[in-house]
């Protein structure tokens, strides 16, 4: 496969056929990863359990596969929380060329809000717990809401306000975004630098400075 709609017909149909098999409480999402990642989403059922559509963004976990900082790429039946409060179990799977580049991914979301609820009556009587890896997956309409959501994390991880970081500061923020795909969203340095205060050449030079860092780490 050169691309993802050299299989459109066939994705979208793979989609319906498991989303019509798990039914209301599974979404099913077809990226094209190829795409700007404003507007990812090229088919979706059920898209009423994250509240996104056809022509929405990826979440951040993609970012991190075409960014490389996740190599492994396929993750399976982790746990996750929509905006809207859902406890969702979910799954990725990357779609890859003939060169083995990742150009799309189906994802699933299962909403076990309920049944956590009922498993919590279950441990009442059983005391025995279910584990699942826990994973932080953001899932949002656009772009924008992504990159705020980053820039939060960056806040926590500093630990300061901007007016209070120092250069290193910053350096460090500039590669916790770089790590986790940020610049891989059309434009988004123009908010990265209106958020640091700094200017977009200092802000190519933190980033110079940082994959230069990290390149001498496996020399």
């Amino acid at each position: 496969m050169k691309n993802i709609n050299d299989e459109m017909e066939n994705l979208k149909r793979l989609i319906k056929m498991l989303a019509n098999q798990f039914g209301s409480k599974c979404e099913i999402v077809l990226h094209d990863l190829t795409k700007d990642y404003e507007h990812t989403i090229v088919a979706i059922e059920n898209g009423h359990i994250t509240g996104r559509k056809v022509g929405d963004c990826g979440s951040n976990l993609g970012l991190e596969v075409l960014r490389g900082t996740n190599k492994s790429g396929d993750r399976y039946n982790y746990i996750t929380q929509s905006n809207n409060g859902k406890i969702l179990r979910s799954s990725t799977m990357y779609i890859r060329d003939n060169e083995n580049k990742v150009i799309g991914a189906i994802c699933i979301n299962f909403d076990i809000t309920n049944l956590l609820m009922a498993e919590n009556v279950l441990k009442e009587i059983t005391m025995y717990s279910f584990e699942n890896e826990e994973v932080k997956e953001v899932f949002v309409n656009n772009v924008n809401e992504l990159l705020d959501y980053f820039l939060q994390e960056c806040q926590k991880l500093i630990g300061k306000p901007v007016l209070h970081m120092t250069k290193e500061d910053k350096i460090k923020a500039v590669e916790y975004l770089d790590k986790k795909g940020v610049f891989l969203i059309t434009k988004s340095g123009d908010k990265i630098c209106e958020y640091l205060n700094i200017s977009k050449f200092t802000l190519y030079n933190y980033l110079d400075i940082v994959r230069k860092r990290n390149e001498n780490k496996f020399i």
